[in-house]
């Protein structure tokens, strides 16, 4: 009988460091640190820990889930480049997630996810529809079109407000983001996944910072 697929997933792409391992439909181990910087130094030791508790390798692994943003421009540069690296060396596939995706998880009908995109703007995926639609930036007089027949589910940033104006109501998600990016990447085992890429939804407002990520290469 076959193993179930071992998945480490990880995300920087907020204020956190955050990483779960997941066996088939069984979490592992999941941890999530506060972190507003620092998660290039402590991502993989993270991980490793992750590993530990579980009593399992690197080598073990079947593929790594990785949360490509929308958010922080460096810390999506750092996830992402530890997944390709380590997909890299272990041979296995990377697969990528956005944060919004990873919000949506485990929520039935129409989901509007949202995240803080800062500067009085917000980044928003409707998802549930028979055309998804790909994030946007927006802010709240400009939202995307959302269905309002069949009670639409909002979950993150200013939830409510949004609940508010498309006649949805608010909830918290699921799961935590590494969690729920391990079983959207597990979801996608077997088919055919592009290299993980950041996710930007809006061009660099800021001077690069002093210790500069390494870069990503297509």
């Amino acid at each position: 009988m076959p193993k179930p697929p071992l998945i480490l997933a990880f995300d920087t792409s907020a204020a956190h460091c955050a990483a779960a391992l997941l066996c088939g439909d069984k979490l592992l181990a999941s941890v999530e640190e506060p972190m507003a910087k620092g998660q290039g130094e402590r991502l993989l030791g993270l991980c490793a820990e992750v590993l530990e508790t579980a009593g399992v390798a690197y080598a073990d692994l079947t593929a790594i889930g990785v949360g490509i943003g929308p958010g922080n421009f460096t810390g999506i540069r750092i996830s992402v480049s530890a997944a390709r690296g380590l997909a890299l060396g272990l041979g296995i596939p990377a697969i990528g997630v956005s944060r919004l995706e990873a919000l949506a998880y485990g929520t039935d009908g129409v989901v509007v996810a949202s995240l803080d995109a800062r500067q009085d703007a917000m980044f928003v995926q409707v998802s549930g529809t028979l055309d998804d639609r790909d994030p946007v930036m927006c802010s709240l007089d400009d939202l995307p079109m959302v269905p309002t027949r069949g009670d639409p589910i909002c979950i993150g940033f200013q939830a409510d407000m949004i609940a508010a104006l498309c006649n949805g109501s608010a909830r918290a998600p699921k799961l935590p983001v590494a969690e729920a990016t391990a079983h959207i990447a597990a979801s996608r085992l077997g088919h055919e996944n592009p290299r993980p890429a950041p996710l930007y939804l809006r061009p660099a407002d800021a001077a690069p910072a002093r210790d500069t990520p390494p870069a990503i290469l297509s």
